[in-house]
């Protein structure tokens, strides 16, 4: 189980994503819903405590609550989650794993210029605004693209009208 956490911190730090492993599903549901139980009858996210393995417990700060409320809600849905701080630079393989591309393929769009970037050395780093920028772009396109085919697809009598 060590290893697992491990691998699971790993694996959060380089900012890959991550869901829930299919046995703690149960758990995260329950949690996600115990979250929102408590969030929702009040203005201001409840006066919680993370205690720890050893029964020492410190404050939850309202921003933290409100942050595992979302990431439990997302995971239990059976979404995986990202943890990207900010205003940070990241590196190529971080970017590529971001959008899920190969580095080599996200190296290509830094040097067609459809990603902004900067050297630092032989190194090229992106702002991690712009990665997310360029997804969520990129996922409105597709989106876009899937309509137009469904679309012409019907036109074309591609799709029964009745379902058996």
């Amino acid at each position: 189980m060590e290893a697992a956490a491990h691998t699971m911190e790993d694996l959060i730090r380089r900012m890959t994503p991550v869901a829930a492993p299919p046995e703690q599903q149960a758990q995260v549901a329950a949690l996600s819903k115990a979250l929102e139980g408590m969030a929702q009858p009040r203005k201001r996210a409840p006066r919680c405590q993370l205690v720890g393995p050893k029964g020492e417990s410190i404050a939850l700060p309202e921003s933290v609550f409100y942050v595992l409320e979302r990431v439990a809600e997302v995971l239990a849905r059976g979404d995986s989650i990202t943890v990207v701080p900010v205003g940070r630079e990241v590196t190529t393989q971080q970017a590529a794993d971001l959008l899920n591309v190969s580095r080599q393929y996200l190296v290509r769009l830094l040097d067609e210029g459809r990603i902004p970037f900067r050297k630092t050395g032989k190194h090229r780093r992106l702002r991690i605004e712009d990665v997310l920028s360029f997804k969520a772009t990129r996922d409105k396109d597709r989106r876009a693209g899937l309509r137009e085919l469904s679309r012409l697809s019907e036109e074309c009598g591609g799709y029964d009208s009745e379902l058996p």
